[in-house]
C-alpha cells in the first residue's frame, strides 16, 4: 500500500540548481566507489529495471531510499554507512536494524520533496513504488537521471503489475517472492556486496519453508485490510497478500479481483464473512484508522461489521504494514498469519 501523503510541488528551478551542485560535487574528485579507493570490477554496471535501461558507475556510497520497504532491503545488506538519508514510513523500522538505522538520518516520515533528496547529492535513489518516482510523487525517474543520478524501483512494484490506472495499480500476473529476491540480488550488485544478497535470499527462503512446513489452511478464508475505515483498502489477489495467501494453502474472500488495493465497502465485507482479519497496525497518521487498535475498536462497534464472525471471536492477526507489502518483509507477514492460524485452530 503506497503512502498518500502528498508531496511538496515539485520547483525545476530548485531542482536543476540542486543538480548542478550534485555534478559539481561528483566532479570534484569524490569517491570512485570501491571501498579502498580502487575502481571496483564490474563497473559501470548496467541492468533493465521497471521498463529502464539503469547505469551506475561505481558503487552507491551516498545512496537515498525514498521508501522503507527499500531501506530495509539495504540496512540488512549492511549498507547503513552508505546512506545519505531515507524516506516514507509506515511502521517502526524492524527490530533487528534498529542500530543501524539510528546512523542514518531520516529526510521525511513520508514522501519528501525532490529538493530534500538533492539536498543530500545523492549517487543512487531507491524505491519501492513506481508511483514514488513519478510525476506527483518526489520527482519522475528521468528528472533525477537528467542530473546524473541513477534510479531503482522495485520489480515487484512493476513484473506483471498494471499503474497506469492510478489507485495502487492492478496485478496482470501474481506477485511471487522471486520479485523481493530479485531485488535484494540487484541492490547487492549495484552496491558490489553480491555475496550478502545471496546470503540474505538464502536466509529469507529458509524462513518461509519453516512457515509452511505441514501447514493446510485450505478450509480457511482470509481478509486483509490496510488502512482507511471510511473506505477501507483491503487486498486483491495477487499482491503480497497473495503470496501469504497462496503459501498457506487458504483462500482470500477478495481474491476476484485483480487491484492492488482495492476499496470495499463495508456490506460486501459483511456478506463475505472472512474466518480471519489480517489488520495492518501502522504507525503512520496519514488516514483513517491507521493502527491496528483503531481498526479493532471500529469494528467491534461499527453495526455492520461487529457482527461477522472474525469479530465476534477476536480471530485477528496483526501485521506491520511493511509485512503487507512486497519487501521482505512479506516473509514476517508470512510467518505471523502461519501462527495465527494455527493459534486459532484454522490450520493442519
Amino acid at each position: 500500500m503506497l503512502s498518500t501523503a502528498t508531496p511538496a510541488p515539485i520547483r525545476t528551478a530548485a531542482l536543476l540548481a540542486a543538480g548542478l551542485l550534485l555534478l559539481t560535487a561528483c566532479g570534484e574528485g569524490g569517491n570512485t566507489g570501491a571501498a579502498d579507493g580502487k575502481k571496483a570490477e564490474g563497473f559501470p554496471l548496467t541492468l533493465k529495471n521497471c521498463g529502464r535501461t539503469v547505469t551506475v558507475k561505481a558503487p552507491p556510497q551516498q545512496a537515498v531510499s525514498v521508501d522503507q520497504g527499500s531501506t530495509e532491503i539495504l540496512l540488512s545488506l549492511g549498507l547503513a554507512d552508505r546512506l545519505a538519508g531515507t524516506a516514507t514510513w509506515t511502521d517502526p523500522v524492524m527490530k533487528s536494524l534498529e542500530k543501524a538505522n539510528a546512523g542514518v538520518e531520516r529526510i521525511s516520515e513520508n514522501r519528501p520533496s525532490s529538493e530534500k533528496v538533492l539536498d543530500k547529492e545523492p549517487d543512487f535513489l531507491s524505491a519501492s513504488f513506481a508511483s514514488t518516482l513519478a510525476k506527483g510523487g518526489v520527482a519522475p525517474r528521468e528528472q533525477f537521471e537528467k542530473l546524473g543520478v541513477p534510479t531503482y524501483v522495485s520489480p515487484a512494484d512493476c513484473v506483471g503489475k498494471d499503474n497506469s490506472g492510478g489507485g495502487d495499480g492492478a496485478r496482470t500476473a501474481p506477485l511471487t517472492m522471486d520479485s523481493v529476491y530479485t531485488e535484494v540480488r540487484e541492490l547487492s550488485q549495484v552496491f558490489d556486496v553480491p555475496e550478502r544478497g545471496d546470503a540474505l535470499v538464502k536466509k529469507l527462503r529458509a524462513r518461509v519453508e519453516k512457515a509452511t512446513d505441514g501447514i493446510d489452511a485450505s478450509d480457511t478464508s482470509l481478509l486483509y485490510w490496510f488502512s482507511d475505515s471510511k473506505a477501507p483498502y483491503l487486498a486483491g489477489c495477487c499482491g503480497a497478500p497473495g503470496v501469504i495467501t497462496k503459501e498457506l494453502g487458504a483462500k482470500n474472500v477478495f481474491d476476484d479481483t485483480h487491484d492492488e488495493w482495492p476499496q470495499i465497502s463495508w456490506e460486501t465485507v459483511a456478506d463475505r464473512n472472512p474466518d480471519v482479519l489480517v489488520i495492518g497496525d501502522l504507525s503512520r497518521t496519514t488516514q483513517t484508522a491507521e493502527s491496528a487498535e483503531k481498526k479493532i475498536e471500529f469494528l467491534e462497534s461499527n453495526p455492520v461489521t461487529k457482527t461477522m464472525d472474525a469479530v465476534k471471536n477476536r480471530r485477528y492477526v496483526l501485521l506491520s504494514g511493511q509485512a503487507m507489502n512486497p519487501t521482505i518483509r512479506t516473509v514476517e507477514g508470512l510467518e505471523r498469519v502461519a501462527a495465527g492460524l494455527r493459534d486459532f485452530g484454522l490450520a493442519g
